[in-house]
């Protein structure tokens, strides 16, 4: 007893027991199965299962009775049957649990892009707004273009002056004795001027 208790020593791992099973790539039998799942739900399947079952019927029950395999109530084919019905079971709920997780994982994929496209558009949002708020303090095209006309017909309005101006000076005559232009020629009768072009306050001294 105390050396069986010296063998099962806690500081070493214990040897597995019972039968071992052969070990399978889980992936490749998942492939094989979607495929044979694949096969069985299309129409060819049924039309083939369909002439295979009749032709059994028909050799069984029209055949001599020393070469009939499988007489009638059709016992083995009842067996193949079954047996294929017990295989086919698993194996479609094998690839419907491969298409879930599939299915799944795209799921998972979809809610992230999703989540992503929402915070970009939030983000554009925000920066829309913000683009308009600062378009609103920016001189716009319409804006710009009622200044540069409103500048444009002042500067007419000056330069159509300023040309008047010249053909007043051009038409005006010059001026009598080198004297000066101006605006307005001094008259002869003017009170602060006598005729000879003296003050009246020197004639009046003498």
């Amino acid at each position: 007893m105390s050396e069986q208790r010296r063998a099962e020593r806690l500081d070493q791992p214990r040897e597995p027991r019972g039968v071992k099973l052969p070990r399978f790539d889980p992936e490749a039998f998942g492939r094989w199965s979607e495929g044979i799942a694949r096969g069985m739900g299309t129409a060819n399947f049924i039309v083939y299962m369909t002439v295979v079952i009749a032709a059994w019927f028909g050799w069984n029950t029209l055949a001599p009775a020393d070469l009939r395999f499988d007489p009638y109530t059709f016992t083995f084919l009842t067996l193949v049957l079954s047996l294929q019905a017990s295989y086919a079971a698993p194996l479609i709920l094998l690839a419907q649990n491969r298409q879930t997780d599939r299915d799944r994982v795209a799921l998972e994929e979809d809610r992230r892009r999703a989540t992503m496209q929402k915070a970009d558009t939030e983000y554009l949002a925000r920066e829309v707004a913000a683009l308009r708020i600062a378009l609103g303090e920016v001189a716009t095209r319409d804006f710009l273009r009622s200044e540069l006309a409103r500048l444009a017909e002042e500067l007419d309005e000056a330069a159509q002056r300023r040309q008047k101006l010249e053909r007043r000076q051009q038409e005006r005559p010059p001026p009598r004795g080198g004297g000066a232009h101006l605006d307005e020629p001094l008259d002869e009768l003017d009170g602060d001027f006598a005729r000879g072009g003296r003050p009246e306050g020197s004639a009046g001294g003498r």
